[in-house]
């Protein structure tokens, strides 16, 4: 019985880390696309546009934990710990993995907004980034931290983590059969 216990908490602490991981991703997506296409849009070079990119994911990560928060009345006081402490790890290590895979797909950072490489590389690094942070939402969660402290509050936003992961798994398809037809040219 308490082998089945503890393979259930498991099983659970799991499903909410995967949970945890698909809704930081899909922050993280929201503001690597609009950096990348607004650096990509406004000519800047490499460096800027991953910069601005990464502050992007930053804010979006945040504001998609925040915004439900305050929207059931917290304080602002009280929404920024809990977003900081939930959001922080996960989206610093999906930014460290998804931008190392950006920059050295070879032509990726160079490819216009029309450029099918441009995408492919994008979809295919932000979904392994994601699989790279979901052992560290899951170590969070198993020290309630991380997406622990979200859920303390009982409050939940944002899409649903089926929809986002349908949409991960199309992206991930895309991306790894752009990287894989570029390779063959």
């Amino acid at each position: 019985m308490e082998a089945h216990a503890h393979h259930h908490h498991h099983q659970s602490q799991t499903r909410v880390a995967l949970d945890a991981t698909l809704h930081c991703l899909t922050g993280c997506a929201i503001g690597e696309i609009a950096g990348m296409a607004i650096g990509t849009a406004l000519g800047l070079g490499n460096f800027p546009t991953v910069v601005l990119s990464i502050a992007l994911a930053f804010v979006f990560g945040y504001g998609l934990t925040s915004l439900p928060l305050l929207r059931a009345g917290l304080a602002l006081s009280a929404v920024i710990p809990i977003a900081l402490a939930s959001d922080t790890l996960s989206i610093t290590t999906m930014e460290i993995v998804d931008n190392a895979i950006v920059v050295a797909v070879p032509g990726a950072l160079g490819a216009g907004l029309g450029d099918v490489l441009f995408w492919g590389s994008l979809a295919f690094a932000l979904v392994v980034a994601g699989a790279f942070a979901l052992p560290v939402n899951r170590w969070l969660l198993a020290r309630g931290k991380g997406h622990a402290v979200v859920h303390e509050t009982g409050i939940h936003g944002g899409p649903s983590p089926r929809l986002v992961g349908a949409v991960a798994a199309v992206a991930f398809v895309f991306g790894t059969t752009v990287l894989i037809a570029e390779a063959l040219n």
